[in-house]
C-alpha cells in the first residue's frame, strides 16, 4: 500500500500482491486481519489507514514515506538541471540517494513485490547515472571512482557506470586502468550475452586510446557574484488592492495553501493560469497583501506583458534589471549580461524571504532566470497559457466564477439594493457576461454611469449576440480586446482554426467533430485544440471535450464574419461538419439496428476519420455522448436551408432517442424532417419522415396526428411503390386504431401489413407487427389468438442482435398466457425475457415486463421479491417513458394493489392511468382503469359510476367480461 500510498486497492489487490495465482480460501480474511493488526500498530493507524469501498488507501504526506520524498527530490534536481545549476541538481541527488539503506522491499516475496522492486531498483539506478554525470560535468573525477568501482561491481553488465568509471580514471591520469575497464566489460558481454559494447562505449574506448581532447574535464568555475545586502526598509511595488474584490474563495484558498505548505526544497512556485478577463493578477495581487507577514524582505511585481498588443513581452535581462533596481542595488553594481544578472539576483535572494509576483508572463524560458534558487521565497505567477515545462510550479486554473460568485460580484460593484429590485434581471445579466469577471465589472461600470439604465434593459441589450461585445465595453477596457490579445498570439493555423471551430453547434466538441470541421486530420485537430486550449480560449470540460464560453465564441464568430464575407469557408466547414455526423450515425446504426432498411441519402460518404463504433458498447457510448451535438447539427442544417441532412440525421437520431425514452425530442424532430422534405420535393425522403413522425406520435400518445402522418405516409409509399414503408405504415395505422379501440379495423390494417412483409422476405418487419397483432388481440380478449401470434414472432427472433425484438415478443406472449390462466408458462416467459435485458432496453418496456411479473408472481401464490418487482416497474415509468406505458403499468400495479388489500394505492394508481389514457384516447387502459378503480372504490354510487363508464367502453370495443383482465 505504502507502494500507491493515496490510492484505494482492492481486497482483490492485496490478495494477489500476497499469493499470487493460488491463495487460500481464506486469504481476504487474511488481508483483512493484517490490516486490523497494523491500525493497531501504527500510531494513529485509524487515521492513517483507510477502509474505502472495496478496499483501503494509506492516508500519508510525501514526508512520511521515503519513496516519495525520493521522487520529489528527483523532480528537484531535475528542474535545477533545467535552469543550469547543476551544482545544486547533484546535491539534491546525493540526498535522494542517501535514503538508502539497503535493498528496497528486503525479505518479501511474491511477483508483485519482486515486479516493483525491481521498478524501484532501476531508478535508483538511474538517480546514481544522472548523479555522477552531474559530477563528471562539474569537474569532479578521483573522489568517484571508489562510488564507481563499487556500483560496477554490483551491475557489472550496466554500460553506463561502466563508462563512467573509465572517465573518471581517465580524468585522474589512469588511462591503463580505464582501458582495462573496457576490456573487462568487453569480455564478460561476449561471455554471458554473446555481444559486444555498444557504440558509446565504444567511442569512449577509443577516444581514450588516443587521448581525445574532448574527454579531459571542464575549466573552473567562474567565481561566484557577492551578494548586496537589502535596504533597511523593504521594497514593496504591488499594484492596489481591489477594495471590491469578491468571490473567488475555493481558489484563493488552494493559492494560500500552496503558498504555506511546508517541506518544500528551493522557491515556492503558485502559478494561475486562465484566460483573459478572468481576474488572476486580481486574485494574485489579493492573495499577496495577505501573504505580506510571511515575506519581510520584500514584496515585488512587474508586469512581463506577455500579452500586450503591439510591444513585445519583457525580455529576462530587461525584468532582471528592473528587480534588482527595486531591491536598491545601483545600476553601476548590475551586470550588462543576463547571465550575470541572474547569478547577482540569486545571490541577493539567498537567505531572505521575498514574495515575487510576475504577472502576464508568456513563456518558460522567460521566466527561468527570474527565479530564486533557495527556499524562503514565494514566486506568484499568472499567464494566460499554462507553462507545462516550467518545473516545480503548483498550478491553479482560473475559470469563469459561478453563479453566486458573480451575484456577489454584481451586488459588490453596483450595490445591494439596485440588484435586489431587479433580481431575474442581475442574475441573467451575468449570465449574459458569461459569468467572466472583466464582462461583469464592465458591465456594473456603464450602469453606474447610467443610472437610469435598468439592469434589466442592459440585459436586453445583451441578448442580442451580435452586438454584445460592442456593448461589454467601457473606456479602455473590453473583453473584445481582451480577447483578442490572446487570439493575436497564436499561429495562422491556430487563428483560422479558432474561428472555423466556432461554427460548431453543440456545446462540446470532440476532435473527430473538430477535425471534420477543420478538413484536416486527428492529430492535427488535437494539436490545434491543445493550442487553444493552453491559451484558453477553449475550454476542457472532460479528457477529449472542447468547448467554447459564450462570449469566446461570440467573438470568434465576429471574426469569422470579418474574415468570410461571402460565407463559402463557413458553408464549406458547416457541410464538412453535417456529412461527418451523417456518416458517423449511419455507421452506429448499423452496428446498433442490425434489420434496419439501408436506404440512400444522396449524400457522399464523408472521408474524415470516423471514432471507433466497431460493436454495440461503443456506437451506443458514442451515440450517448454525442446526442446533443447531433441534435445543434440537424438545426444547424434546417437555419442553413440544407434539408437533405435534416432529413437523414433525423432519420438516424430518432432510432436513439425512441430507445431512450426523449419522445418530445422524437417528435420535434419527427415534424421538422417532415417539413423539410415537403420543402425538398422528395417524396421517397417524406414517406420515411412520415413513418417516424408517426411512431413518435404512437408513443407520445398523441393518436389522432399519428393516423393522419400515417394515412399520408401510406399514401405516398403507394405512389412511389415503396412496399416497405407501406408495409410500415399499415402497421402503424393498425397500431392507433387498436390503441383508439377500433380493434376490427385495426386487424385489417395489422394483417395487411404482416402479408406485406412476408412478401419482401423481411421477418424482423414481420415480428413488429406480430407483437402488434398479438397486443390487439389480448386487448380484445381473444387470448388464443394472442398466443399464436405471440409464438411466431419469438421464433422469427430468435436470430443474435435482435433482444429488443426478443424481449418485447416475449412480455406479449406472457400476457397472452396471462390471460388463458397459463401462470406458469407466463412466468417462464417473463424469466426469459428479463434475462436479455441490458442497458440499451426501452425502460418503458421493462417496466411493463416488471409489472406482468409482480402480477403473476402474485397470481401463483409467490411472495413479494425484494426488490419488489411492481415498485421497480413504478419508478421505470415515473420518467422520460412513453404515457402509454406508463397507463398501462399503472393499472397492472394498480390491480395488484387492490388483490393485497391495499385500496387507496390501487386508487390513486387507477386515477393516474384514467387521466393519462383519457388525455390519449387510449380506450382499452382508459376502460381498465375505470374498472379498477370501481373495484377499488369505497363509496358504492361512485364504484357504480366508474363501473357503468367502463362497461360501455368494453362493450363498444367488444371485449366480453370472461376475457378481461384479472
Amino acid at each position: 500500500m505504502l507502494l500507491e500510498a493515496g490510492k484505494v486497492l482492492p481486497v482483490s489487490r492485496l490478495v494477489e500482491a500476497a499469493w499470487d495465482e493460488d491463495p487460500p480460501a481464506t486469504a481476504s480474511h487474511q488481508v483483512r486481519k493484517a490490516v486490523a493488526d497494523l491500525r493497531r500498530r501504527i500510531p494513529g493507524g485509524a487515521d492513517v489507514l483507510l477502509t474505502e469501498g472495496p478496499g483501503y488507501r494509506i492516508l500519508i504526506d510525501e514526508s512520511q514515506n521515503d519513496l516519495s520524498e525520493f521522487g520529489m527530490l528527483v523532480r528537484t534536481a531535475k528542474a535545477a538541471v533545467a535552469e543550469s545549476r547543476l551544482s545544486e541538481a547533484a546535491e539534491v541527488l546525493r540526498a535522494a540517494l542517501a535514503l538508502w539503506r539497503g535493498p528496497v522491499l528486503s525479505g518479501l516475496g511474491g511477483p508483485v513485490i519482486e515486479a516493483a522492486a525491481t521498478s524501484i531498483e532501476e531508478r535508483r539506478l538511474a538517480v546514481w547515472e544522472e548523479h555522477l554525470a552531474l559530477r563528471l560535468g562539474l569537474g569532479e573525477s578521483g573522489e568517484l571512482i571508489p562510488d564507481l568501482r563499487e556500483l560496477a561491481a554490483q551491475h557489472p553488465l550496466r554500460e553506463t557506470l561502466r563508462g563512467q568509471l573509465m572517465l573518471a580514471l581517465y580524468r585522474s591520469g589512469r588511462q591503463a586502468e580505464a582501458l582495462e575497464e573496457y576490456g573487462k566489460v568487453r569480455e564478460l558481454l561476449v561471455e554471458e550475452l554473446g555481444v559486444d559494447p555498444g557504440p558509446q562505449l565504444t567511442r569512449l574506448y577509443e577516444g581514450i586510446l588516443r587521448e581525445s581532447p574532448e574527454l579531459a574535464g571542464p575549466e573552473p568555475a567562474a567565481p561566484a557574484p557577492v551578494p548586496v545586502p537589502l535596504p533597511a526598509e523593504p521594497p514593496c511595488t504591488l499594484p492596489y488592492d481591489l477594495a471590491d474584490f469578491t468571490g473567488r474563495e475555493v481558489e484563493m484558498a488552494e493559492l494560500l495553501r500552496c503558498a504555506t505548505q511546508k517541506g518544500e526544497q528551493g522557491p515556492k512556485i503558485v502559478a494561475l493560469d486562465g484566460m483573459g478577463g478572468s481576474g488572476k493578477t486580481s486574485l494574485a495581487v489579493r492573495a499577496a497583501y495577505q501573504l505580506v507577514p510571511e515575506y519581510p524582505d520584500g514584496q515585488l511585481h512587474i508586469d512581463l506583458r506577455g500579452y500586450t498588443p503591439g510591444d513585445q513581452p519583457v525580455s529576462a535581462g530587461t525584468a532582471l534589471d528592473s528587480l534588482l533596481r527595486a531591491l536598491g542595488i545601483p545600476g553601476d553594481r548590475i551586470p550588462d549580461d543576463t547571465a550575470g544578472r541572474t547569478a547577482l539576483w540569486r545571490a541577493t535572494l539567498g537567505g531572505k524571504r521575498l514574495l515575487i509576483l510576475l504577472d502576464n508572463a508568456a513563456d518558460a524560458a522567460g521566466i527561468r532566470p527570474l527565479l530564486p534558487t533557495t527556499s524562503g521565497c514565494l514566486v506568484l505567477l499568472t499567464s494566460r497559457g499554462r507553462l507545462v515545462d516550467l518545473d516545480g510550479a503548483q498550478w491553479i486554473s482560473l475559470g469563469v466564477m459561478s453563479p453566486r460568485e458573480s451575484a456577489a460580484l454584481v451586488a459588490e460593484t453596483l450595490g445591494t439594493e439596485r440588484v435586489a429590485a431587479e433580481p431575474e434581471a442581475a442574475a441573467e445579466l451575468a449570465r449574459l457576461c458569461d459569468h467572466l469577471p472583466l464582462a461583469l465589472r464592465i458591465a456594473t461600470a456603464r450602469l453606474r454611469n447610467r443610472p437610469r439604465w435598468t439592469l434589466q434593459y442592459l440585459a436586453e441589450r445583451l441578448r442580442d449576440e451580435t452586438r454584445r461585445l460592442d456593448e461589454l465595453s467601457s473606456g479602455a477596457r473590453s473583453v473584445s480586446a481582451t480577447l483578442r490579445l490572446s487570439y493575436q498570439a497564436l499561429d495562422e493555423e491556430s487563428r483560422t482554426a479558432f474561428r472555423i471551430l466556432s461554427l460548431h453547434p453543440g456545446g462540446d466538441i470532440n476532435v473527430h467533430a473538430a477535425a471534420a470541421l477543420l478538413g484536416s486530420g486527428l492529430w492535427d485537430a488535437e494539436d490545434v485544440l491543445e493550442r487553444l486550449l493552453d491559451v484558453h480560449l477553449v475550454q476542457q470540460p472532460e479528457i477529449g471535450l472542447y468547448s467554447f464560453h459564450d462570449l469566446v465564441r461570440s467573438f470568434a464568430q465576429s471574426l469569422f464574419d470579418a474574415a468570410d464575407q461571402n460565407g463559402d469557408e463557413a458553408a464549406a466547414a458547416v457541410e464538412r461538419l453535417l456529412c461527418y455526423y451523417l456518416t458517423a450515425t449511419e455507421a452506429a446504426c448499423d452496428v446498433l439496428y442490425p434489420g434496419r432498411r439501408h436506404r440512400p441519402t444522396g449524400i457522399e460518404k464523408s472521408t474524415a476519420d470516423l471514432p471507433a463504433l466497431g460493436d454495440a458498447g461503443r456506437a451506443q457510448a458514442w451515440f450517448t455522448r454525442e446526442q446533443d451535438a447531433l441534435l445543434a447539427a440537424v438545426t444547424l442544417a434546417e437555419r442553413r436551408g440544407l434539408d437533405r441532412y435534416v432529413v437523414c440525421l433525423s432519420r438516424n437520431l430518432v432510432f436513439q432517442l425512441s430507445a431512450r425514452g426523449q419522445l418530445e425530442e422524437f417528435g420535434s424532430l419527427g415534424r421538422a424532417s417532415v417539413a423539410a422534405a415537403k420543402r425538398l420535393g422528395d417524396l421517397a425522403l417524406l414517406g420515411v419522415s412520415l413513418s417516424n413522425l408517426g411512431v413518435a406520435c404512437w408513443r407520445l400518445g398523441r393518436f389522432e396526428e399519428g393516423l393522419e402522418a400515417a394515412r399520408e405516409g401510406r399514401d405516398v409509399a403507394a405512389q412511389l411503390g415503396d412496399r416497405h414503408t407501406e408495409a410500415h405504415s399499415e402497421a402503424t395505422l393498425g397500431q392507433f386504431n387498436s390503441l383508439l379501440g377500433n380493434f376490427p379495423e385495426a386487424l385489417v390494417h395489422l394483417e395487411r401489413a404482416t402479408a406485406y412483409e412476408r412478401e419482401l422476405g423481411t421477418p424482423w418487419s414481420e415480428c413488429d407487427s406480430l407483437t402488434l397483432i398479438s397486443t390487439l388481440y389480448e386487448q380484445w380478449g381473444r387470448h388464443e389468438e394472442a398466443k399464436a401470434a405471440a409464438q411466431r414472432a419469438v421464433e422469427l427472433q430468435s436470430g443474435p442482435g435482435l433482444l429488443e425484438e426478443q424481449f418485447t415478443a416475449l412480455t406479449d406472449l406472457a400476457f397472452a398466457q396471462a390471460g388463458l390462466g397459463e401462470y406458469e408458462e407466463a412466468a417462464r416467459s417473463l424469466e426469459q425475457a428479463r434475462g436479455l435485458v441490458d442497458d440499451r432496453a426501452d425502460q418503458g418496456n421493462v417496466a411493463l415486463a416488471l409489472a406482468l411479473s409482480a402480477d403473476v408472481d402474485q397470481h401463483l401464490g409467490r411472495p413479494v421479491r425484494s426488490p419488489d418487482l411492481a415498485e421497480q416497474a413504478l419508478e421505470l415509468v415515473a420518467s422520460h417513458v412513453s404515457p402509454l406505458r406508463r397507463a398501462k403499468v399503472e393499472n397492472i400495479v394498480g390491480r395488484l394493489r387492490r388483490r393485497q388489500g391495499e385500496r387507496r394505492a390501487a386508487r390513486e394508481l387507477h386515477a393516474d392511468a384514467l387521466e393519462l389514457a383519457v388525455a390519449m384516447s387510449y380506450r382499452i387502459e382508459e376502460a381498465y382503469a375505470l374498472s379498477g378503480l370501481a373495484d377499488a372504490e369505497d363509496e358504492a354510487r361512485a364504484a357504480a359510476r366508474h363501473r357503468a363508464a367502463a362497461e360501455e367502453l368494453f362493450a363498444r370495443m367488444g371485449v366480453p367480461e370472461d376475457r378481461r383482465r384479472r
